[in-house]
C-alpha cells in the first residue's frame, strides 16, 4: 500500500498518518516476518526515539486496518507480516526456519472443515510445524 492509500485508510477511521506509523508499516514490509521487538529495532535505525509501546500500538492499529496480520510461529511473541500476502506458514522444529506455502495447499482441509463442521479457518493465521527438507537430510 502506497503512502497515499495508508493515509486514506487511517483518515477513514479518524486517525492521522504519523511518521511512526509509516515507519512501522515499512519495517513490516521489509522484514516480512518479524516480532514487535525486531520491528522496533528496524524502526529505531531511522527514528531512535520510537519505543516498543508505540510499535505494539501501531501494529494493533495496522492490523485493525487490515494492513498487517500476525501469527504465532513459536511460543514467543507474535510475528507480523503484510496482510496482502496471504500464505500458510511452515516452521521447521529443528532449525526454526520459517517458510511460506500457498493457501491452495490447504484448500481441501479448509473446505472439509467448513462443510463437515461449519468451521471457518483463518488461513493467514495457520502455521504448520514439521521438519524441513534440509534437516531431514542430516
Amino acid at each position: 500500500m502506497a503512502r497515499a492509500e495508508l493515509h486514506r485508510a487511517l483518515r477513514a477511521r479518524g486517525y492521522r498518518l504519523t511518521p511512526q506509523r509509516q515507519l512501522v508499516l515499512d519495517a513490516v514490509r521489509r522484514l516480512e516476518h518479524a516480532t514487535p521487538d525486531v520491528i522496533a529495532q528496524e524502526v529505531r535505525r531511522t527514528a531512535p526515539g520510537v519505543n516498543i509501546t508505540t510499535v505494539y500500538r501501531t501494529l494493533e492499529l495496522l492490523e485493525q486496518l487490515a494492513l498487517v496480520r500476525h501469527t504465532h510461529l513459536d511460543h514467543g511473541a507474535p510475528t507480523y507480516h503484510p496482510a496482502e500476502d496471504e500464505h500458510v506458514h511452515v516452521v521447521c522444529r529443528n532449525c526454526a526456519e520459517v517458510g511460506e506455502a500457498p493457501v491452495e495447499l490447504v484448500h481441501d482441509v479448509v473446505r472439509r472443515l467448513a462443510l463437515e463442521r461449519g468451521f471457518a479457518v483463518d488461513v493467514g493465521h495457520l502455521t504448520i510445524f514439521g521438519t524441513c527438507a534440509r534437516c531431514q537430510q542430516t
